[in-house]
């Protein structure tokens, strides 16, 4: 089974079982990280899922819309790493994607 790495707020990294056709999102929540809230469910409307990706991933999960560009914008952490993890479909391409938690605003 495909895996990712998530590292928490406190620096402590969990290997997640992913699988395709779920949202970055919905697999940290899954791993029961409750510090990543996610809102809204994944409807793209908070910025409460925002996740950096780690350099080398970058390109594998594809550039961010515009909507999700102003959501993020909005928080005092936004890096060209950031992410809103609802927006990130996991297929078997991103098998061990590395993402930590962004700090809450």
């Amino acid at each position: 089974m495909a895996q990712i790495f998530v590292t928490d707020r406190a620096g402590t990294t969990h290997d997640l079982e992913a699988r395709a056709g779920l949202s970055v999102m919905e697999i940290i929540r899954e791993g029961r990280l409750d510090e990543l809230l996610a809102l809204c469910g994944g409807a793209c409307s908070c910025a409460t899922c925002h996740v950096h990706v780690a350099e080398p991933d970058l390109a594998r999960t594809g550039t961010a819309t515009p909507d999700e560009l102003d959501l993020l914008d909005s928080s005092d952490h936004f890096t060209p790493a950031s992410r809103l993890s609802c927006q990130i479909p996991f297929t078997d391409a991103l098998d061990g994607l590395r993402v930590t938690i962004a700090p809450e605003d």
